[in-house]
């Protein structure tokens, strides 16, 4: 039903905070009883809400997940600028010209751009701020919620980066065996058939008739969703 009829953001923070109070009131009837601040911190119901804490450790998780990227992608640059030093002079040319145009176009983008009075009173605010504290408040608790945007989401990207490493690195072993089967299946199909008969096969696949779909999410989007994470730890 999730899938079908999806649930908004606001009918999600209801069911949510409705869970927690039931959580909370059998907890108490309990022996020994816990209080509700105890339970609302081992539920992390504030996991929307910007915490320094919180961001630093989504921030390593992120830099966990890209470090053998960077790895690898140094190698393949070591690699390819041994039998590229020749290029160097037109790479650099080129460089400068794209900069020149894109110096350009920043420029015309820079008067394309408007902004609010606020948001212009904000910039243009020294420091110490010389506003008053009405005005710092609300300006502090939109910059809040800002960041617990921008928090959120550096959490999903790496736990997207988590899950691809357990996939890889054998944490869960069927799901890793079901990845390494489909990869030997996949290299035999592009070996045996011809890359403009795949193209067009997706192609047919992808603009079918939606009698055709269905509601629920792809199975292997559904496969790579259900795959571990670090983000349960994070409390």
């Amino acid at each position: 039903m999730h899938y079908v009829r999806p649930l908004g953001a606001a009918q999600q923070d209801v069911l949510r905070h409705t869970a927690i109070r039931a959580v909370v009131a059998r907890l108490a009837r309990s022996e020994p009883p816990l209080v509700p601040e105890v339970v609302h911190y081992m539920l992390d119901t504030d996991a929307q809400m910007w915490s320094v804490r919180r961001s630093k450790a989504n921030w390593f998780r992120l830099v966990g997940c890209l470090s053998r990227v960077a790895t690898a992608a140094r190698w393949v640059h070591r690699g390819c600028a041994r039998g590229q030093t020749h290029n160097n002079g037109f790479s650099a040319r080129a460089i400068g010209d794209d900069g020149g145009m894109a110096g350009a176009g920043t420029a015309d983008n820079a008067c394309l751009y408007v902004v609010g009075l606020d948001e212009l009173d904000e910039e243009l605010d020294g420091v110490p701020s010389g506003r008053t504290a009405e005005v710092v408040r609300a300006r502090y608790e939109r910059l809040r919620a800002l960041a617990g945007r921008a928090q959120a989401l550096l959490g999903d990207v790496a736990a997207q980066g988590e899950r691809m490493e357990a996939l890889v690195g054998w944490r869960d072993p069927r799901a890793s065996g079901i990845f390494m089967a489909c990869c030997l299946a996949a290299a035999v199909v592009l070996y045996a058939v011809p890359l403009r008969a795949l193209l067009l096969g997706w192609g047919f696949f992808y603009l079918r008739h939606p009698r055709f779909r269905g509601d629920m999410p792809a199975t292997a989007f559904n496969f790579f969703r259900r795959l571990p994470s670090m983000a349960d730890r994070i409390l």
